[in-house]
């Protein structure tokens, strides 16, 4: 395959992701860097279902904050092949909604299979840190996956619709040996570098590399059963031997064991809240840039 170091270094990003969905955009980049073109209802049907329907708004006194699809922290390249939602563009609606004294309660719309890692513990940080000044619920419908499960869990409480999943407690990142693939197309590299440890990783792993990499995939996951903990307020170690240790679980199990608080549908979660049934209006708290950067529109 041509360009196969651009897919190498692509998954050698530090992930909090379904591994089934990360591997869907792998391959849909691996037909795109070959040449073959889709428009955006092919992606979308493809491999990004939760950008449907995904508007910050706000209804009553409620506000909606959409976390759907591959969260980033910064959404550009990944935002046009596979939906998703940027970390900090979150952070901007959360502060927003917040500040806002109309706003009396939060809800955050979560179907997300997670996403990278980096920008993950940094928005559940401000979620948490909002706990006390308006009830922050995360509603679940109907995955909230690694990444997503993170920063829900940092919510005051998290609701699931009654089919929908929650777990995926894991970090992990691929090391791609190219060195073959290259030779293979006559491309015989020689790599010129300074530092000790510059260059490692770029053929075959050393044993020091390899466990230079899994430190800093043990270290993620450090920050993110940590964050669990305390926004679930039990041990780590309930987290690390629990909690579906790195499986998704469904809405029952997933109430029984501590990693949800009820089941409800979004309509039953906006009534209680004081929501409209049916609004009259609608306000949305992102421009129109805001809105394309965030897939939201």
């Amino acid at each position: 395959m041509k360009y196969a170091h651009i897919l190498a270094a692509f998954v050698s990003d530090i992930w909090a992701i379904e591994p089934e969905k990360l591997s869907t955009i792998v391959d849909f980049l691996a037909l795109q860097i070959e040449g073959e073109k889709f428009d955006a209802d092919e992606i979308e049907a493809k491999i990004a279902p939760q950008r449907a329907a995904s508007v910050a708004r706000q209804e009553g006194s409620v506000a909606i904050l959409p976390l759907r699809g591959v969260i980033a922290n910064r959404m550009n390249m990944m935002s046009s092949i596979s939906g998703g939602t940027s970390s900090e563009g979150f952070s901007r609606m959360l502060g927003q909604v917040i500040a806002d004294d109309g706003v009396k309660a939060v809800v955050i719309d979560v179907d997300s299979p997670g996403g990278n890692a980096q920008g993950a513990d940094e928005l559940a940080a401000e979620i948490f840190a909002a706990r006390g000044r308006k009830p922050i619920v995360a509603q679940v419908n109907a995955q909230a996956a690694s990444a997503a499960y993170w920063i829900a869990s940092a919510a005051d409480e998290i609701v699931l619709n009654p089919t929908a999943e929650v777990g995926s407690i894991g970090v992990y990142t691929v090391h791609s040996d190219v060195s073959a693939a290259l030779e293979k197309l006559g491309v015989k590299k020689t790599v010129i570098s300074a530092g000790r440890y510059k260059t490692e990783g770029l053929e075959s792993l050393s044993e020091d590399a390899r466990d230079h990499i899994q430190s800093r995939v043990d270290a993620f996951y450090g920050m993110f059963v940590d964050r669990v903990a305390a926004g679930r307020n039990v041990s780590s170690a309930t987290v690390r031997n629990g909690f579906g240790q790195g499986r998704m679980v469904g809405a029952r199990a997933a109430v029984s064991e501590g990693m949800a608080d009820r089941i409800a549908t979004m309509a039953e979660t906006l009534q209680r809240f004081g929501a409209p049934s049916e609004p009259a209006s609608r306000r949305s708290f992102a421009s129109r840039r805001e809105a394309r950067a965030l897939l939201i529109d």
